[in-house]
């Protein structure tokens, strides 16, 4: 991965000036330390997971196999689900700060913020807060008039602090993978962004172990790179790099024929009584699809927990959704899609990032998905399961979309040719691979660098 290699020192310093906030941690100095303290990284971030890692493993033996935190009055019982790697930061030499994924034996979700102090090999934790429970702060961090990151209440935040920029936001985005040890031929298929009305898309450089062809979804029309591959490609890394100008979205125009066509079911978002009766006792009463659009949104809100726990959640399948009611953004937009066209609302998916609004470079926290529905001749942008996390922004989410995201592709069931062994893409943000026809996990970093806003204004659609 040379162009990973390439950018992170800047990453590791930038990364150290913020905190862990929305689905994309954002990384944070101690209320201490001044943002304008001379600062010359002394250690890699491996030796803060090998930290952060050393530490939860010692206070679990110590906990009889859990991990505990006091919290509101009670001890929370954890055990580890994942490091965010991709956060770790080293803030001046011997300071340092790690956040983590944990889960509770009840299934609860939380993630945790934790400053170190040491060396590599003899590092101890000076601090540990509970930030989040299944996707909701209980803080964001800001910069106050003496330049120190401090807590701040969420109800105090900004929009830009829970992670919303309106007008318009430029970046340059580095989406990078590396292959894993490949024991056969592979096949590869990549997301490429396009431009449309709301984004301006700069292809700046692809680089892959092979020579790329570009195929055409004809389901929806995306761009998708198309990689064939054999053991030799093994651990090499792919990287694309785009120069991005996106404005805000709200409600625009669409043609009602093209609409009529988001009626039809997908393959993890079938027509089904279940969902239907689910829809129709949300809408009692109301009439206009808008109102009623209004009405499923705010029943997903209330009937779901971002929660990414048991089996099949993260895969955008309605019908687990309905049933379990939690999930992630993938499975609380296949809940509302399939509630709205169970109504005759047209509805559709679209993937990608989206990008911190209160740091300008870094990394985010994968990738991020989002839906639209058709309404009196519009199409309405909606965000639930970020309204879920900050309820401050939930008018918002109900026909906007921020300015800072990137849109990968869109739609459900991506047809192309060559396709997948196991037939149409669920959906594509992340490399899908296959080696001798099985799928197998790409690992995928996502990294980004505001710039000036040198693209022409995209005028929205009205």
């Amino acid at each position: 991965m040379a162009g990973f290699q390439r950018y992170w020192p800047m990453v590791a310093i930038s990364l150290g000036l913020l905190g862990c906030a929305r689905e994309q941690p954002n990384i944070a100095k101690p209320a201490s330390v001044a943002t304008n303290e001379p600062y010359v990284p002394t250690i890699v971030t491996a030796d803060i997971q090998a930290g952060i890692e050393k530490h939860i493993a010692e206070e679990v033996a110590a906990g009889a196999g859990y991990f505990t935190v006091p919290f509101e009055g009670k001890e929370l019982k954890l055990k580890l689900v994942r490091v965010h790697v991709e956060y770790l930061a080293s803030l001046a030499p011997q300071r340092h700060f790690a956040c983590v994924d944990m889960v509770s034996a009840d299934g609860q979700f939380y993630d945790i913020d934790f400053f170190l102090h040491g060396d590599p090999g003899a590092m101890t934790v000076t601090e540990t807060t509970v930030h989040k429970l299944n996707g909701q702060p209980y803080y964001v961090w800001k910069q106050n008039a003496d330049k120190l990151w401090v807590r701040a209440p969420v109800e105090d935040a900004s929009k830009e602090l829970l992670g919303v920029l309106t007008g318009h936001d430029a970046f340059e985005f580095r989406y990078q993978a590396t292959l894993p040890k490949l024991d056969g031929p592979a096949r590869c298929w990549i997301p490429l962004a396009q431009s449309d009305d709301f984004q301006k898309i700069a292809v700046k450089s692809v680089n892959t172990p092979v020579p790329a062809k570009t195929l055409t979804d004809s389901a929806h029309g995306n761009k998708v790179l198309f990689l064939e591959l054999g053991p030799e490609h093994s651990g090499q890394a792919i990287e694309i790099v785009y120069d991005v100008f996106r404005v805000e979205k709200g409600a625009y125009a669409g043609d009602p024929q093209d609409a009529v066509k988001h009626l039809q079911p997908e393959h993890l978002v079938p027509a089904d009584e279940k969902v239907r009766t689910a829809a129709e006792k949300a809408v009692a009463g109301l009439e206009g699809d808008l109102m009623r659009a209004r009405a499923l949104y705010d029943h997903v809100i209330d009937g779901m927990l971002y929660q990414k726990c048991g089996d099949g959640w993260g895969q955008g399948d309605a019908m687990r959704a309905c049933d379990a009611l939690s999930g992630n953004c993938t499975d609380y937009h296949a809940y509302f899609i399939g509630l709205a066209r169970a109504l005759g609302i047209p509805a559709r998916f679209a993937i990608g990032a989206a990008i911190p609004s209160e740091r300008d470079e870094g990394g985010t926290d994968g990738y991020h998905c989002w839906a639209e529905f058709y309404a009196d001749g519009k199409w309405w942008p909606v965000d639930i399961s970020e309204a879920d996390k900050f309820s401050a922004l939930s008018m918002y989410y109900f026909g906007h979309h921020p300015a800072n995201r990137i849109e990968f592709s869109r739609g459900r069931d991506l047809a192309l040719d060559p396709g997948p062994a196991a037939g149409p893409i669920n959906f594509l943000a992340y490399p899908y691979l296959e080696v001798d026809g099985q799928p197998r996990r790409v690992g995928t970093l996502f990294l980004f660098r505001r710039t000036s806003c040198c693209a022409a204004a995209i005028p929205a659609k009205s």
